[in-house]
C-alpha cells in the first residue's frame, strides 16, 4: 500500500482521502484520536500530510476496519506494536535452518511432480 504513494512531500487532505480510501472528515477525526496522526499546517490553515502520516492513516484503516479494533484497541496498538525480532538477529545457524528447511520442501516437491509424470 505504502508503495503506491507518489513521491512528493507534502500532500492535502483530499489527496490522503484518496490514498487511504477514507472521506476528509474521517482523517480529520483520526487527528483528534490519534496523536501520531498530525499534519503540519500552511500559512493558510490548509493541512499538509507528508508521507508518514499516510502510512500512519494507512495503517489505523486497517487497524479499524480490516483488523476490527475499536478507536481505544487501535491507539493502544500503536503504542505497543507487536514485537518482531531485529533482522540484524538472523545468525548464521538461524539461517541454515531455513535455507535446509527450503530445500527439504524443494525435495518433496520435485518427488510429487516426478510421481504425478510417472
Amino acid at each position: 500500500m505504502a508503495d503506491r504513494i507518489p513521491d512528493k512531500i507534502y500532500f492535502k487532505i483530499g489527496e490522503v482521502a484518496e490514498l487511504v480510501g477514507v472521506k476528509s472528515h474521517v482523517l480529520r477525526y483520526w487527528e483528534t484520536e490519534f496523536k501520531s496522526l498530525k499534519p503540519v499546517k500552511s500559512r493558510s490553515n490548509q493541512r499538509l500530510y507528508r508521507r508518514e502520516d499516510i502510512e500512519q492513516a494507512l495503517l489505523i484503516k486497517s487497524l479499524l476496519y480490516q483488523q476490527g479494533f475499536t478507536l481505544s484497541g487501535a491507539r493502544q496498538q500503536l503504542k505497543n506494536p507487536p514485537e518482531q525480532p531485529p533482522v540484524n538477529e538472523i545468525t548464521p545457524a538461524s539461517l541454515d535452518s531455513v535455507i535446509d528447511r527450503l530445500r527439504s520442501l524443494r525435495d518433496g516437491l520435485q518427488a510429487d511432480i516426478a510421481g504425478e509424470d510417472g
